[in-house]
């Protein structure tokens, strides 16, 4: 059995739980968080330690997936707990992925333990599907659309507008732009082209609406860039209606041979982001800890791993079943 720890017990750190509890081959130790160890109750009661005692675990545990923000928890977190463990995270701020890597790199191979970054399905699955398409068309254009789905990190910036009690906001590509890729038109598209935003937003009283709605269209690096709808409802039709967390997307490679051209597309659709992108962690988790005992050490991206030791069965078992 590979033992497996949790540091941080969010939406994905549960569904970390879910996910390892449902495996054959995987045993769950404990769950750390920075909170009173006393205030979380876990699913399956599994135990909860403080942060701080994660390193009286560095014998019992093969492999720590974490489960903090990329802001500012796993920038810290991985780096230090990679010193200790092996680790898997879903570091997602795509600009900072190199300098991520370089700390985690070091501070792995310090220790000897072997760290996989930036695991999920963007970035993670839709990355290698880009770099795979790539390889075998390298005459062509990728495109990468988002959604339809909660955009959790811009439903938090909504929330922080003055004026605003709670916030959903969906990320939704343009159908038109997916269908003139997928006819080969290989078009040239901007940001506004390829995805719209539409936001749910409930207001506290006497709370100035066209201000709310103003500040969330002009907002950089956010929304200006986008054509965007802002709905104003009630706190309890945001709750019936959008108290879920769905996403999803599509990867598209247009591509030629020759005069010949070629498709390749790749989707998922997501009923909840946070458990889907917890269950890539724990299949990767299952990687890195074979890597490890095979004597892989420092850090690692989704390019690096064997798709072989993502599961659960034999490498005879996937020749007789999958190839």
């Amino acid at each position: 059995m590979i033992k497996v720890g949790i540091a941080g017990y969010g939406n994905l750190g549960k569904g970390v739980e879910k996910a390892v509890n449902a495996a054959n081959d995987l045993e769950l130790v404990g769950v750390f968080t920075r909170r009173n160890p006393d205030s979380v109750n876990t699913v399956s009661g599994v135990t909860v330690y403080s942060m701080d005692q994660a390193e009286n675990f560095k014998d019992d545990i093969d492999v720590m997936v974490l489960c903090g923000g990329s802001a500012t928890d796993l920038p810290e977190q991985t780096p230090a707990l990679a010193s200790m463990f092996n680790v898997v995270d879903s570091f997602d701020t795509h600009a900072n992925i190199p300098e991520h890597f370089k700390n985690v790199d070091e501070a792995a191979k310090a220790a000897n333990k072997t760290a996989a970054i930036s695991i999920g399905w963007d970035p993670g699955l839709f990355s290698l599907n880009r770099l795979i398409a790539e390889s075998i068309l390298p005459e062509g254009k990728t495109y990468t659309f988002w959604g339809k789905g909660v955009s959790q990190g811009h439903s938090d910036a909504i929330r922080r507008i003055d004026g605003v009690a709670d916030a959903k906001q969906y990320t939704i590509p343009v159908k038109e732009a997916i269908e003139s890729v997928r006819n080969n038109e290989r078009p040239d598209l901007t940001t506004r082209q390829k995805h719209i935003r539409e936001c749910f937003v409930v207001a506290k009283e006497g709370a100035d609406l066209q201000k709310i709605e103003d500040e969330i269209k002009n907002m950089p690096n956010y929304f200006s860039d986008y054509d965007t709808t802002v709905h104003f409802i009630s706190q309890e039709e945001l709750n019936k209606n959008h108290g879920t967390l769905p996403h999803g997307g599509f990867v598209l490679r247009s591509g030629s041979t020759g005069e010949n051209n070629h498709l390749i597309e790749y989707s998922l659709n997501l009923d909840s982001n946070p458990e889907f992108t917890a269950s890539v962690l724990t299949a990767v988790a299952r990687a890195i800890a074979r890597m490890n005992a095979e004597g892989w050490t420092g850090a690692k991206t989704i390019f690096d791993i064997p798709a072989s030791y993502l599961s659960d069965k034999s490498a005879e078992e996937l020749r007789a079943t999958m190839l």
